[in-house]
């Protein structure tokens, strides 16, 4: 049951697609070391699709969130060359700054709305 409009559906997988391609190249950095920028940006949208076709077809997180987790991992697989071992390294890395990244801004928003005045 698709009953959102396409634009802000396509305005959220936008701005996740970019949330996670920048939180999957803080993650590469972090483990790879000096890695191109670009590379990054092919990470994001795939998790992002799985997550935003998950909620829009109200599909329950039990089962999005792990595809969009083997999805981050088959991208970044393929985008750095890993081996596996190291693809799991840098998936997990991505989810733990994806999380901390979000739940800060998220934390941030709600202080923000809070403030008086």
């Amino acid at each position: 049951m698709l009953l959102q409009s396409a634009v802000p559906v396509a305005g959220t997988f936008l701005s996740l697609a970019l949330f996670l391609s920048v939180t999957a190249h803080v993650a590469a950095r972090n483990v790879l070391g000096d890695v191109p920028a670009r590379l990054g940006l092919t990470v994001g949208p795939g998790p992002a699709a799985v997550a935003v076709t998950g909620a829009a077809l109200s599909v329950t997180p039990a089962v999005s969130v792990p595809l969009a987790v083997v999805a981050d991992a088959l991208l970044v697989r393929r985008a750095y060359g890993l081996e596996r071992r190291l693809t799991a390294y840098v998936t997990l890395i991505h989810a733990v700054v994806s999380v901390a990244l979000g739940a800060a801004l998220v934390a941030g928003f709600l202080l923000f709305r809070t403030a008086p005045g």
